[in-house]
């Protein structure tokens, strides 16, 4: 067991599997909607970026490479001036939806290089031009391009192009659970000697100007290389730092002249830092401070070419007379150590390859997305934010429906920069590959969303903060499953309980479903939006009548898959208790009846060969909305194998199940499963064999479906042959679009239309590889579809996984084809191994694009890879007593 595993051993054994001090800290709290209090739900606007540094927060804080307790009380992050800027870089800048040409999106070139679970160890690298930031540049381009056009990003401003800039590094490593180090390295990367100060920044969140009977923190001068934080809550903390230039208090507290043009009772505000540093405002005042709710050493480096200059810093719980002994720097090289060996324990490709590096990095940026998130929508409705008053039309405005949503917990986000708030459906994605690096925190995740605190009381799961009703595909009981034998397979044993427990708010949710989108009762349903932006030649979640209904191809599929999903859960419970068995036959038989919908409705068209929406008008007949775009692919995702040895130990479930065959095929009624001739298993999909077959021969078309990197979210074709529809006199129109959508039909960052989507080709391999264990070489198709190449389906999706790899790894140039045109600054020393991870990929070239950090979904590349890799083959690294069967962690902590 590695020392890693141990701690997560210990963290197992906790309420919540967490450790106090983690990355819990966001890179954009500004722009939000906890602190949005406009009259009409303007966001970015009422809370800009340009009030970030002088305004004090409500529901969070922000900060670069920063760390939190759990309960965000007292908070770190490092900032940075360069000499020329107008501001100080404390946090991260982005265009907001209105800004660009394809809205939000981060300017910054950051990079998570390492992360463990437990955070013992982890590394943030952030690149720092020496000229001033260009901020106007990038507002002014980028608001002159059109959808056409390509966003324009940093790296296009030509100030990283000689390379004048500096390499920060932040690294912490921890000697317990409450005493972290922490590294702050700045290399300079240019060939002459540069100037840089570094505020490494300790401040408490303003509960306080909440009201209420919160006291209010303090951080007290100490000594001269430390102070003391106190929180009545979180206890004492000592911050210690090596000697510094000077040193400046203030408080978290607004600056009422900037903001809100009303004097300021002392100038010890939220940016009294930034006008010190930049205007040389209150220098004295700031140092003369003894406390305040906010602290910084400060330091003016001056950097010589090529040189890099380090500064230590260390949040402890104790009382220490040499924070920085002869040790100091053994705490890193120790953590380090036993991060590599962690990884190495758990990740399949070869330690020494670059693939392995790509997964290492996908999980560490998976690990540092790890977000507290505080929003109570009922006091957010009724309690005035101190600037704006509360008007009546707040109580029918956004997400008024949801005033039981009471969340405080660190959550898996997707982007800490361009989502830095929870959406349900990613976050089922994100615990998959959670799972391979902490399972119960991966568990607790999908539990948690499924709380009272989130979940509503009919049985709705908040969708995300922008609007808690849209609509998510119903992926969370599949995530479940993928979750469970991830862990199974890794300790042997399945967690019986955590399937039971979270079966029970799952039959909540499902029966929401049923309820509320199927409203017919025919088993077609009606989802809407379903996280499909921009999918169809209209909004799915506003129909334009009363009258209209739009019956969905994808929801009927997703519908299937949870019942089968369902089904799967309560089967593997009834093994052990037979008291889920007949849980098991309703949502066996459930499926039946959405397949039987799916496949004799007027969905599968017999011409196209394809599954498609339905729209229904007064008066007139059905109308097939011909678009071939994964809308008619989900139904490939509900398929399951039942092993002989389940059904001979639930004798119940396989009579019902024999039965109900039997009653379906004498009435010549639809039946879904098909039974192998050796009798081992059975084999449960919507799609029958000759409907699998036709929609592979279009998925696996280059011409189609099938790019370079993976599977088109709309097929090609509609390139050439773009779809319309003609309603009430208007027409609408779809057209595959490789990129950005240029389409504003839900907003102006819908990005649906044609890129390469990381979830929706995992569930595409993950379900072809299910139908290839089944079908054996029974059935083998073209791949691709014209080659006259002949796979069987595992080999299929071998091919559709390597293909979804090729993004990532490196060519024969040493070229990422995500990098499209910047692997020019990508292949330069020192940037080699630095991997993004985007949130979708251009469905020609591979580009990456939108939020760059989605490393909560994107981070299935590590699983994927993982399946890729069957044996180890890794290079025999000495051994050491890391290795040792059991470690003793302490033992490994140096005496410093």
């Amino acid at each position: 067991m590695t020392a890693e595993h141990q701690r997560l051993t210990v963290n197992a054994k906790k309420p919540v599997p967490l450790e106090q001090w983690g990355p819990y800290l966001s890179e954009r709290q500004w722009g939000t909607v906890r602190e949005d209090y406009s009259l009409y739900g303007d966001a970015w606007n009422y809370f800009p970026h340009d009030h970030a540094s002088c305004r004090v927060y409500k529901w969070g804080e922000d900060g670069l490479a920063g760390i939190s307790d759990y309960f965000q009380n007292l908070c770190f992050a490092v900032a940075l001036w360069n000499g020329k800027d107008p501001i100080l870089k404390e946090r991260l800048f982005g265009l907001t939806n209105s800004e660009g040409n394809h809205g939000e999106d981060v300017k910054e070139l950051y990079y998570y290089l390492d992360n463990v679970p437990t955070h013992y160890y982890m590394q943030f690298l952030y690149k720092y031009p020496q000229q001033e930031y260009p901020y106007n540049k990038l507002l002014s381009k980028n608001r002159k391009r059109s959808k056409a056009e390509t966003e324009y990003e940093l790296l296009d401003t030509g100030i990283f192009n000689n390379n004048e800039y500096f390499d920060v590094y932040i690294t912490y490593a921890k000697q317990g659970p409450q005493d972290i180090f922490i590294k702050i390295d700045v290399k300079n990367r240019y060939h002459k000697a540069a100037e840089a100060t570094v505020l490494p920044t300790l401040w408490f969140h303003n509960r306080w100007g909440e009201g209420g009977d919160e006291k209010k923190p303090s951080i007290t001068y100490n000594n001269k290389s430390s102070v003391i934080a106190e929180h009545e809550r979180l206890g004492k903390y000592y911050f210690y730092f090596q000697p510094a230039d000077s040193w400046f208090f203030t408080e978290n507290e607004t600056n009422k002249e900037k903001v809100m043009h009303l004097p300021n009772e002392t100038p010890f505000v939220k940016d009294a830092f930034h006008r010190a540093i930049i205007n040389g405002e209150n220098v004295e005042a700031l140092h003369k401070k003894k406390s305040g709710t906010k602290f910084a050493p400060v330091y003016k480096l001056h950097v010589p070419a090529g040189e890099t200059k380090t500064i230590y810093c260390r949040l402890s719980k104790s009382a220490l007379d040499t924070p920085f002994g002869h040790g100091a720097e053994d705490i890193f090289k120790t953590r380090k150590e036993e991060a590599d060996i962690f990884y190495r324990s758990i990740l399949k490709s070869d330690p020494q390859s670059d693939l392995f590096q790509v997964q290492r990095q996908a999980l560490a940026g998976l690990l540092w997305s790890k977000q507290y998130y505080r929003y109570d929508v009922e006091k957010w409705l009724t309690v005035p934010d101190g600037l704006s008053p509360i008007h009546p039309n707040r109580n029918q405005g956004r997400n008024h429906l949801w005033q039981h949503v009471k969340n405080q917990d660190i959550i898996a986000m997707p982007d800490k920069w361009e989502y830095p708030w929870y959406a349900a459906w990613d976050l089922a994605f994100h615990c998959i590959p959670m799972a391979l690096v902490d399972a119960n925190f991966a568990k607790h995740q999908l539990l948690l969303i499924m709380r009272e605190w989130y979940m509503k009381p009919d049985g709705q799961i908040p969708s995300y903060e922008w609007n808690f009703s849209d609509v998510n595909p119903p992926v969370h009981a599949w995530a479940v499953m993928q979750v469970y034998r991830i862990e199974k397979e890794k300790t042997g044993k399945g967690d019986i309980v955590f399937l039971k427990r979270i079966f029970q708010k799952l039959i909540i949710n499902f029966t929401w479903w049923i309820n509320r989108k199927d409203v017919r009762g025919n088993n077609i349903f009606e989802g809407g939006f379903l996280g499909l932006d921009n999918i169809g030649v209209f909004n799915r979640s506003h129909y334009f009548t009363p009258e209209m209904k739009l019956e969905q191809a994808d929801c009927t599929g997703w519908m299937g898959m949870y019942a089968l999903n369902m089904m799967d859960i309560a089967l593997e419970i009834a093994v052990e208790d037979i008291g889920f068995e007949d849980a098991g036959t309703k949502f066996f038989e459930h499926f039946v009846l959405i397949a039987e919908a799916l496949n004799e409705h007027t969905m599968w068209n017999t011409e196209d060969k394809f599954f498609y929406d339905i729209l229904n008008l007064p008066g007139e007949a059905p109308m097939p909305l011909r678009i071939q775009s994964i809308v008619g692919l989900t139904s490939l995702f509900a398929v399951s194998i039942i092993e002989r040895n389940t059904l001979d130990k639930l004798k119940d479930f396989t009579k019902r199940v024999t039965w109900f065959e039997s009653y379906r095929k004498k009435n010549k009624r639809f039946w879904p499963n098909e039974e192998r001739g050796d009798r081992e298993k059975i084999l449960l999909s919507l799609v029958p064999r000759e409907k699998l077959t036709y929609l592979l021969e279009k998925m696996l078309n280059e011409d189609h479906f099938l790019s370079p990197g993976g599977i088109r979210a709309l097929s090609k074709y509609h390139e050439a042959n773009p779809y319309s529809v003609t309603l009430g006199g208007i027409d609408h129109t779809i057209q595959y679009d490789p990129g950005d959508s240029t389409s504003d039909i839900f907003g102006g960052n819908s990005n649906w239309r044609g890129p390469v989507w990381m979830p929706i080709n995992y569930l595409i391999i993950q379900s072809i590889r299910k139908y290839g264990k089944f079908y054996g070489e029974s059935v083998m198709v073209e791949y691709p579809t014209g080659s006259g190449k002949k796979l069987n389906l595992e080999e299929v999706a071998d091919e559709l996984t390597q293909r979804v790899i090729s993004l990532f790894e490196k060519n024969e140039y040493n070229e990422r084809r995500y990098n499209g045109d910047y692997n020019w600054f990508y292949k330069q020393k020192g940037n080699e191994n630095l991997v993004l991870f985007y949130e979708y990929f251009h469905g020609d070239s591979g580009t990456g694009l939108g939020a760059n950090h989605q490393t909560g979904w994107t981070a299935l590349i590590a699983d994927l890879i993982n399946s890729l890799t069957h044996k180890k083959t890794a290079v025999a690294a000495p051994l050491s007593l890391f290795e040792e069967a059991e470690v003793n962690v302490e033992r490994l902590t140096p005496n410093v």
